[in-house]
């Protein structure tokens, strides 16, 4: 089988969960490759709904070997409480579960530091999740972050912490006395979770080629969207890493050339987290039923999304950045008792109609969408399996979608369980 990578094509929250649940099947490996806790991904199997964060979906198969690496910054104790939580549910990880040696970690401070931040920026907050993502990925490029081998180096790992806490003094002094000593504290206290990690730690790097070389099928799972790459989104309403494809070969170390094919994820609508612009945003009822009808509150932080019509100038961007050959399309169900759909086709701004995505805060913030406006199928379409037994109406949405983009759509999301999928 292939080595594929999944990666959203909105910013996030794309049922990326689901898609790579079902892929996992054909994959003997999955292995995360960017991103942190912030991240979500939901994935129901028959009634039971598990919501993972860092780990990747492969570990609610038996047998599957899952991989976390070094593009990845971990929060240690974020990392044990999750597989805690599988443990009591009957899943297995013992000698299934792999982290990069060189992965950084999400220390105490980080979550301050960021909190701290965005309390500073007022009006121009960027929406965060406040778990100190932003904060651990900088330290890892001001060459100042704790890696997880530094947890068996108790001398540097010290060093290092006390060093991060002169180097953010200005920020942190905010702080009564009493807190920043509790913060000092509760950073070296990540000291005494080494021996509960160092059955997980290896060269991933060195596993992954291994594996290649043996011709294991390795699916790559990323975090967040295209719109939320740190280079290529909607900067700086952003996350702090790459989340496209390219960051598969940094984030895990391994050649382009092991990569056989990129599979984009999209929903039928589109949605956002936090804060920065979103050009076909619907603020009135339209966004508040797209909202209830497909459940859109973050599975890390419960805040509600945003929610608006589907954007094809984005999702154009995101093809040509990640050289996605295939798309999974998700929550058509949730557009079943709309009248009428919308699918933005470009953006109007002072006159001219651009069809091409720009990184432009201004122009994004103040043009008008060009929508292609669609008869809603009006009937129930949840837990539909064949392409076949659609609405016609809806059939014409989905090859709509296909043709602007000239990308085939080989696989239709009708619900959140693993049996409600349309495979083309």
């Amino acid at each position: 089988m292939p080595n594929r990578v999944v990666v959203g094509m909105q910013w996030g929250d794309e049922g990326k969960g689901k898609i790579v649940d079902l892929l996992t099947e054909e994959a003997d490996i999955i292995a995360r490759y960017s991103g942190g806790a912030n991240a979500g991904h939901t994935v129901v199997i028959n009634e039971d709904r598990f919501i993972l964060h860092l780990i990747p979906t492969g570990i609610l198969h038996e047998r599957k070997i899952c991989v976390i690496g070094n593009g990845v910054v971990i929060d240690l104790k974020h990392l044990f409480s999750e597989l805690e939580e599988l443990k009591k549910r009957d899943i297995r990880f013992q000698r299934r579960l792999l982290i990069s040696q060189s992965a950084h970690l999400v220390m105490p401070y980080h979550k301050v530091e960021e909190r701290l931040e965005e309390e500073a920026r007022g009006k121009g907050r960027i929406g965060s999740t406040g778990r100190g993502i932003g904060p651990a990925y900088q330290d890892k490029m001001a060459r100042r972050g704790i890696r997880a081998m530094d947890i068996f180096n108790p001398r540097l790992f010290k060093q290092k912490v006390e060093w991060n806490l002169k180097v953010k003094d200005d920020l942190l002094s905010a702080l009564p006395e009493h807190e920043l000593i509790a913060l000092k504290n509760k950073s070296l206290d990540v000291l005494k979770l080494n021996r509960k990690v160092k059955p997980l730690l290896a060269d991933v790097s060195w596993f992954l080629n291994q594996s290649i070389k043996k011709r294991k099928s390795i699916l790559f799972e990323g975090a967040q969207g295209t719109l939320l790459d740190v280079d290529f989104g909607t900067y700086p309403y952003c996350t702090s890493s790459n989340t496209t494809a390219g960051a598969v070969c940094t984030g895990l170390g391994i050649a382009p050339s092991a990569i056989d094919e990129v599979i984009g994820v999209t929903k039928a609508y589109t949605t956002r987290v936090g804060n920065g612009p979103f050009p076909t945003e619907e603020k009135g009822k339209l966004g508040k039923i797209l909202q209830e009808r497909g459940n859109e509150f973050g599975a890390t932080t419960g805040r509600p999304r945003r929610c608006g019509w589907l954007d094809l100038v984005l999702l154009k961007h995101s093809l040509r950045i990640n050289g996605i050959s295939k798309i999974a399309l998700t929550k058509l169900d949730v557009l079943d008792q709309l009248d009428k759909i919308k699918v933005c086709v470009g953006y109007k701004y002072r006159g001219k109609i651009l069809t091409e995505f720009v990184p432009d805060l201004r122009i994004l913030e103040n043009c008008q969408p060009v929508y292609k406006e669609f008869a809603g199928w009006q009937k129930t379409i949840g837990g539909t399996t064949n392409f076949k037994k659609l609405p016609e109406r809806a059939k014409r949405y989905v090859d709509f979608i296909s043709r602007k983009l000239n990308t085939l759509i080989f696989m239709i999301s009708t619900g959140d369980k693993r049996n409600q999928t349309i495979r083309l």
